[in-house]
């Protein structure tokens, strides 16, 4: 099975250099040449497997022959071997809690599965490979954890000083090892623009063997899927008609779910909920992508102006607008907005829930209010333990969220950050002096 780039102007790749390049060539995003519907009787079976289970039949399907059966099965259980619950809050809304891997965070689950495929393919290239991964929080966290130890893997880690959380900083600067940590003096979009500058580069490029851990890599990507086949398994026995709902930074959190409904996942609706970093909302409303830097918010993994993987949602949908929005609405809340929302949860069900989590709360209701559906789960994804934004939960909510151990153990340990200019030059020259 190959590969094409969502631009077309590179050659078709295998799964091999998908995974260990990250990019294509020509700066799009790498989507599978083929993607071919899961059988009816996967669908009529599935709330009887188990979660890796279900999982690496899905991943078979989708990658084909690009890698052995045995060597999938078991990159596939080793990295969901912990679990995603629907956790019901009332007769129409749940919340899918992807916050208890090692990170705490819903990234542990493309982390984990992408650093396996790595540590596989790695085992055929002579030099040692350097991952590069651009965060607004959560997915340094999980990278950091998931590739942690790992041989022949070096991981450089790009965030911006001063907007993520005290425990989410504490997360990729304190680990060592193979992970390296840069505190760059920007955004989130800065860090984005020069990992994809160094990709681009071809003297570094055939200086150094670098690899990308971001959602831009469809390693990331693929098994995010993996948890709304399971999301789903657990409400089929209530026969409703679901209809998920996903706080949105970067997409490629919405991009695995359509990908998952692409190949027969029976979900009725998705919606797209935004922070004020709201240019997907104002695209699917006007028409016209427009992005622009970033700002901060409480829900500061979400803080993205150029969300990457529209590319392959375009891509999914033929570029066709009017085709996105039959399967995707959109809507976009303030911090306030989000305050309001953490306390109605928990002063209605006594649910604690993150920023993140608490934009996909006010984005399914909001969609109810447009579309009545008496009769249908509207299920909202929970992205971060609540513990790793103390400095807005507690407040918010007036009470004092226990922290659990292994961020416990984080807290009192040493930041080890290397200061990062936004100029390519710099962080090239750095690149070359590893």
């Amino acid at each position: 099975m190959l590969f094409y780039s969502t631009k077309h102007q590179s050659a078709p790749a295998d799964l091999e250099e998908v995974v260990m390049q990250g990019l294509p060539p020509d700066n799009g995003l790498y989507m599978p040449d083929v993607i071919t519907p899961m059988p009816a009787g996967f669908w009529e079976e599935i709330d009887r497997l188990s979660f890796p289970e279900m999982s690496y039949r899905f991943a078979q399907q989708l990658l084909q022959d690009s890698i052995p059966p045995d060597v999938l099965r078991r990159i596939v259980y080793d990295a969901v071997n912990f679990e995603a619950p629907v956790v019901k809050l009332s007769e129409q809304l749940a919340c899918l809690e992807l916050f208890h891997g090692p990170s705490l965070a819903f990234k542990d689950f493309g982390a984990r599965f992408m650093a396996r495929m790595m540590a596989y393919f790695v085992q055929h290239a002579r030099q040692k490979l350097y991952i590069l991964v651009a965060t607004s929080g959560d997915t340094g966290g999980a990278v950091a954890q998931g590739f942690l130890g790992t041989p022949g893997i070096e991981v450089i880690i790009l965030y911006p000083s001063g907007k993520i959380s005290e425990l989410q900083e504490k997360q990729l600067t304190t680990l060592g090892n193979n992970i390296t940590a840069l505190e760059v003096q920007g955004t989130f979009d800065d860090c984005q623009h020069l990992v994809k500058q160094a990709f681009l580069d071809q003297e570094l490029r055939s200086r150094l063997n670098i690899s990308s851990a971001n959602s831009i890599n469809l390693a990331r990507l693929i098994p995010q899927a993996f948890y709304y086949i399971y999301a789903w398994a657990q409400v089929k026995n209530t026969g409703k008609p679901v209809v998920f709902c996903v706080p949105s930074g970067n997409f490629g959190n919405l991009t695995a779910g359509l990908l998952a409904k692409r190949m027969g996942l029976p979900a009725n609706h998705f919606v797209a909920a935004n922070n004020a970093n709201d240019v997907f909302t104002h695209y699917h409303r006007h028409g016209q992508f427009l992005p622009r830097p970033s700002v901060q918010t409480y829900s500061n993994a979400m803080d993205v102006g150029n969300p990457s993987n529209l590319q392959r949602i375009q891509d999914l949908y033929g570029n066709n607008l009017e085709n996105i929005r039959k399967d995707v609405s959109a809507y976009s809340f303030t911090d306030a907005q989000t305050i309001t929302a953490m306390q109605h949860a928990y002063s209605r069900f006594g649910y604690v829930m993150c920023p993140h989590t608490a934009v996909g709360y006010l984005g399914i209701n909001a969609y109810f209010e447009q579309h009545p559906q008496p009769n249908a789960m509207g299920i909202f994804l929970g992205t971060a333990h609540p513990a790793k934004f103390l400095d807005v939960v507690e407040p918010a909510l007036q009470i004092t969220v226990p922290i659990p151990q292994n961020l416990q153990a984080l807290a009192n340990r040493q930041k080890v950050a290397t200061p990062m200019s936004t100029h390519f030059a710099d962080f090239k020259e750095y690149l070359e002096g590893r």
